[in-house]
C-alpha cells in the first residue's frame, strides 16, 4: 500500500500534481461524513476494519487518521467500545475551550454557576458580520452571560452567533439547559464547534464591567476574543470575553 497518493489540481491556476499522505486523505473523508452528519456526535463511528474496507485502504491507514481525529477532539476512543464522535456533553470536551484556572486546585469549573443577562436578535454589527463572515445586516444573536466561581463572578462574555443556524434561541433555553452551552448548540441547533483562535490582551475595568465583576473601576482584566470553527472552517461564533484574574489565571498547553 502507498503512503502517499497523487491528487492532480483543478482548474487554470494548477501547477502540477500535489502529494498527500493517504491517511490525510481518509482523514478528510471522515471529516466529510462528520460534517454530513453520518454518525451524530456521542454516536459510535464504523471500526477500523469496516473503515478500511469502505476507503479500500488499510487498517493501518484508518487507524493513524483516526488517532488524529482523536488528538483533536472530534473523535473519542473508549476501551473496549469503539471510537464515537466526541460531544460536548463529555466531560474532557466540555470545557477545552475555557483556559482559565482557579489559583486553588479545589475550585473546578465543573463548580461554575452561568448568569445570562441578556438575549436578543439584532442586525449584525459590521465587526462581527466580517468575523462571522455574514452579509452587511444579517442578523446575528447576541448573549451576554456571566460565569461565577464559588460564588464570585469571574468572567463576563458577550457572543454573537449567527441569526440563521440559531432560530428559535432565546435567554430561556439557555438558563433551562442543564449541560455546557456548547452541548445546547450541537444537540439543538446542529452546530458544533470544533476549534478556536483566541486574542487575548491586558485591558482596564470600566465602570459597567466592574459593577457586573464587583471589582474597583480601573481593575486589571484579561480580554480573551475568540472566534469558534465549525466544519470547513466556517465562523460560527464570535466571543469577547473579560476575565477576573485575581484569584485566577489563563493556563495553555504548547506543544
Amino acid at each position: 500500500m502507498p503512503d502517499t497518493v497523487v491528487s492532480t489540481g483543478v482548474g487554470a491556476g494548477a501547477a502540477g500534481p500535489s502529494f498527500s499522505p493517504l491517511y490525510q486523505q481518509i482523514k478528510a473523508l471522515i471529516l466529510r461524513s462528520l460534517q454530513a452528519g453520518e454518525w451524530r456526535p456521542g454516536e459510535a463511528i464504523p471500526s477500523e476494519l469496516e473503515l478500511a474496507a469502505r476507503f479500500k485502504v488499510s487498517q493501518g491507514t484508518v487507524r493513524k487518521a483516526v488517532d488524529e481525529l482523536a488528538a483533536e477532539n472530534l473523535l473519542m476512543r473508549r476501551q473496549g467500545k469503539g471510537t464515537f464522535v466526541a460531544t460536548h456533553a463529555e466531560e474532557q470536551v466540555q470545557f477545552r475551550f475555557l483556559r482559565l484556572a482557579p489559583d486553588h486546585p479545589d475550585q473546578s469549573p465543573d463548580a461554575s454557576r452561568r448568569e445570562f443577562l441578556d438575549c436578543r436578535r439584532l442586525r449584525a454589527p459590521a465587526d462581527v458580520a466580517r468575523a462571522l463572515q455574514l452579509k452587511s445586516g444579517d442578523m446575528v444573536v447576541e448573549v451576554r452571560r456571566v460565569l461565577h466561581f464559588a460564588g464570585q463572578p469571574v468572567v463576563l462574555d458577550d457572543i454573537w452567533l449567527p441569526g440563521h443556524l440559531f432560530k428559535g434561541l432565546t435567554a430561556d433555553r439557555l438558563s433551562q439547559y442543564q449541560g455546557p452551552m456548547y452541548g445546547l448548540f450541537e444537540s439543538e441547533f446542529g452546530v458544533r464547534m470544533i476549534r478556536a483562535e483566541e486574542k487575548i490582551r491586558a485591558v482596564l475595568a470600566d465602570a459597567a464591567v466592574a459593577s457586573v465583576l464587583q471589582v474597583e473601576v480601573g481593575s486589571p482584566l484579561l480580554s480573551v476574543e475568540r472566534l469558534s470553527f465549525t466544519y470547513g472552517d466556517q465562523p460560527v461564533e464570535l466571543r469577547r470575553g473579560l476575565y477576573r484574574t485575581d484569584r485566577h489565571y489563563y493556563r495553555n498547553e504548547l506543544s
